[in-house]
């Protein structure tokens, strides 16, 4: 096995969690902030936008079963990367869409889709995804873990993520874990 890492922020992290522990070969799912300038910031100071942070997920894969190509695709069909700083209701720039890299060759791949993306017209509008190499992340609290898991029927859980889910059921049918 040859596990890598990927953070990717698509608006509130409960809804890319919820997508991304169904992938085959993802082996952890972790929510989290990144990129801003708050060491260890707490919900609250991110959901105030003063901190720069994004809200994301971590992701840990298993690249011989799934390609960060795989698992960009997914993202760009599960969530909107053409609106700044917003995903639906959810608006700040902690919301906003993102692909933090680690490794220079995952930065590029991420570029060349974007812009293979932007050329095919994929979308309506610019795609407004930041890509950028990743810093200052830190795990969200506990109870943000596995939270549609855990909350499946609260109002957030079953009007927003689980349409996200759904939307990865039926698109991605082949890549669900078993």
């Amino acid at each position: 096995m040859a596990f890598q890492t990927i953070t990717l922020g698509g608006g509130c992290f409960w809804c890319l969690e919820a997508v991304y522990v169904r992938v085959r070969g993802v082996t952890d799912v972790e929510s989290g902030y990144c990129n801003g300038h708050v060491l260890r910031p707490t919900y609250e100071a991110v959901c105030s936008g003063e901190t720069g942070h994004a809200e994301v997920v971590r992701l840990t894969y298993d690249d011989q079963v799934v390609s960060l190509r795989e698992l960009l695709e997914i993202f760009f069909v599960v969530h909107d990367p053409t609106t700044l700083n917003r995903q639906g209701n959810d608006v700040g720039t902690q919301y906003r869409s993102g692909i933090y890299t680690e490794q220079a060759a995952d930065h590029q791949l991420a570029l060349d889709m974007v812009k293979a993306l932007q050329q095919g017209n994929a979308f309506d509008a610019p795609i407004v995804t930041e890509i950028v190499p990743l810093h200052n992340y830190s795990a969200a609290e506990a109870y943000h873990q596995d939270y549609f898991e855990n909350h499946p029927n609260q109002g957030y859980c079953a009007y927003v993520v689980a349409p996200k889910v759904h939307k990865f059921l039926k698109t991605f049918a082949d890549r669900v874990k078993a």
